[in-house]
């Protein structure tokens, strides 16, 4: 980024903003990008692009007339006013950016904040501004990016896009108000760590450029709505002031005053409709990227019974309410995403951008009503691909993603099978699919197998699996280390031998997380050894479960080659809400009691890639310097074991033993 230096002329004030501009004419691109990239993701693709540009318009001013004294410039590039106008005007974009839709302190909580306003220039009418969709390495750093606090993602921007060292950085981030630079410049380099190519590359794709923008029409229908509405309720607003002026009625006064609130909440003509291409033209591949489908989408009688369910609940509604799920009304008029008949039932399916309802009731007549609430935030292009329609049974119908090319189902315990292909109809619904048994015996697991459209990401296939939420649970493997210290493997899709191998002999217990509100379980074999008088080959795994709320459950287990296709692994140990086997605790280790084919009793333990040394105690004793351990030991032994670490830190062993 070439910088220039802002010198005081002749001008004044004029001439420093005249430098200003050309400054900000030449650097716009990078300087948007920042500005959108730091902006919150719930203004909207088309409201955030011209909320960035206009960010960045307004600081033409205060970038060229505000006061100096304390700016702390760049290196090499300061002038003998000690600033610039490359990091003015970087200062100021930053505070618009971090700040906006902020409340000022001391202003009224009722009052809306004049940040969180429309801008006032650009300002489009009648079509809607996004980015060009980029690939799959792209979209999974938009997704990490959204998750991420704003100031990270400024000094993420900062640090790859404009070069920037990170004392530099920590000084923008500062002169720009943040509160904790520090921590942001930390959480950045998190983010440049996880990126699995350079950042900068990925940064410059069309996907983050908020000034090469795709331009649709707005839901014409839905405005055509609107306008009648306008001109209806004009029309009736005038005969009601000629009524009051010719009658002077105070009771027809005091009904004209309270029938705003009458309709303050939102009814069926208000449902959000998303356009049916909006998914192939947008950086945000989630629920809001869904169509309203279905062939009752206009029945207004059924809508509005679905609507009234969720903001006026009724005690003849049968409430379903999915774990840390919340009761409130959608505070805005939600998303339709379905409304048709399935089976014998009528369906509805609406999101408010934090949360899914379903509402059904009977077909002949509106009774036996039913609806399910559960929490779908920061859903993506696996969490977001399919939903299920049909309540809690031994079958299931899902309504599919808009983006889904290909659907399969396969059965998890027999991963030398190969996946069978499942009709959907033109609406995206599917036929029934068994959802395996909610109890007893687990003589078969079925999932979905889904396979992105090209234009989301190329070849991406991977597994959902129904455990009886709206969201069926997506599946996902971490492979074995390799040798010696190699880097940390990513979570991937399910669907490889290894993966499905490994999943084969975890398949039973997915029973227990049913009703959970769990989200994904990714399944980690994180060590492998051979075993003494000849057991074979052994794969430690430890399997986590993510909810939506956030807390994840893991189960370490254990199986060796001889343990058929289908069969359980051995259980050793589980914990509750715990950071362990995620990116947040990459390190575990875990011991346990086996018996050889030849009766002999050993005490087995093992750890993940960064572990040096394991140290085992209680009926037998013993260090070695490895990953994995094997001593003879009593009968049935009872041992715990801690690691140490490439780093030297300890770890012990994580949760309690399990039955």
């Amino acid at each position: 980024m070439q910088l220039r230096s802002l010198r005081p002329r002749a001008g004044g004030v004029r001439s420093r903003v005249r430098e200003a501009e050309s400054v900000l004419v030449e650097q716009y691109g990078d300087l948007v990008r920042l500005a959108h990239l730091v902006l919150p993701a719930s203004l909207g693709r088309h409201r955030r692009v011209l909320v960035a540009h206009s960010l960045v318009q307004r600081t033409l001013r205060r970038a060229g007339t505000a006061h100096t004294a304390h700016a702390v410039p760049l290196p090499r590039q300061e002038s003998r006013s000690g600033e610039t106008v490359e990091r003015r005007l970087l200062v100021e974009v930053l505070r618009a950016a971090l700040t906006y839709g902020r409340r000022p302190r001391m202003w009224p909580a009722r009052f809306v904040h004049p940040g969180a306003l429309r801008p006032r220039l650009p300002m489009v009418w009648g079509l809607r501004l996004f980015p060009r969709s980029g690939g799959a390495d792209e979209l999974a750093l938009a997704q990490r990016l959204s998750a991420a606090p704003a100031a990270a993602r400024a000094a993420f921007l900062l640090r790859t896009i404009h070069g920037l060292p990170p004392d530099t950085v920590l000084a923008l981030l500062e002169s720009a108000d943040t509160p904790d630079a520090a921590a942001a410049l930390r959480t950045a380099d998190l983010l440049e760590e996880d990126a699995r190519r350079p950042p900068a590359a990925l940064l410059a794709s069309q996907e983050f450029d908020a000034c090469a923008l795709q331009a649709g029409p707005t839901d014409l229908l839905r405005r055509t709505r609107r306008t009648r509405l306008i001109l209806g309720t004009a029309a009736v607003g005038l005969v009601t002031l000629v009524t009051l002026a010719v009658a002077g009625d105070g009771t027809a006064h005091r009904e004209a005053t309270q029938a705003p609130a009458a309709h303050s909440m939102p009814g069926p003509g208000d449902l959000v409709r998303t356009a049916a291409g909006v998914w192939d033209n947008t950086s945000r591949v989630d629920f809001t990227a869904w169509p309203a489908r279905g062939l009752r989408v206009h029945d207004q009688n059924l809508l509005d019974r679905a609507l009234s369910a969720w903001t006026h609940p009724q005690a003849r509604t049968h409430l379903h309410l999915a774990p840390a799920t919340t009761t409130t009304p959608p505070a805005n008029a939600p998303q339709l995403l379905y409304a048709g008949d399935v089976n014998d039932r009528a369906v509805v399916l609406l999101y408010d951008g934090q949360r899914l309802a379903r509402y059904s009731e009977t077909r002949s007549a509106a009774r036996d009503t039913q609806l399910s609430v559960a929490r779908a935030d920061d859903a993506d292009v696996t969490t977001a691909a399919a939903l299920t329609l049909t309540p809690a049974g031994s079958t299931a119908r899902y309504l599919l993603a808009p983006w889904i090319a290909e659907t399969q189902t396969r059965d998890l315990l027999r991963p030398d099978v190969p996946a069978r292909a499942l009709h959907v109809s033109k609406d995206g619904v599917t036929d029934p699919v068994a959802t395996g048994p909610a109890t007893g015996d687990c003589d078969s697991r079925p999932v979905l197998q889904l396979r992105s459209s090209q234009r989301i990401a190329e070849h991406h296939a991977f597994l959902l699996a129904p455990l009886g939420d709206l969201s069926p649970v997506h599946l996902t493997y971490t492979p074995l280390p390799g040798h010696g210290t190699p880097p940390a493997r990513q979570p991937r899709e399910a669907t490889g031998p290894q993966a499905l191998l490994a999943w084969a002999h975890q398949a039973c217990s997915l029973q227990l997380l049913r009703d959970t509100g769990v989200r994904a379980v990714n399944t980690w074999d994180f060590a492998e050894q051979d075993l003494p008088d000849g057991g074979g080959h052994a794969v430690w795994t430890c399997a986590r479960a993510d909810t939506w709320r956030g807390p994840g459950d893991v189960t370490v287990s254990f199986r060796t080659n001889a343990y058929a296709p289908g069969a359980p692994a051995r259980i050793i140990t589980r914990a509750r809400a715990t950071a362990a086997c995620s990116r947040f605790g990459q390190h575990i280790v875990a011991a346990d009691g086996w018996r050889s084919p030849n009766g002999h009793w050993y005490a087995l333990a093992a750890g993940s890639r960064a572990v040096t040394r394991l140290t085992v105690s209680g009926d037998v004793t013993a260090t070695k310097q490895a990953r994995t351990l094997a001593v003879p030991a009593p009968h049935n032994p009872r041992i715990t074991v801690r690691a140490r670490l490439a780093t030297g830190e300890g770890l012990n062993a994580v949760g309690t033993p399990g039955t």
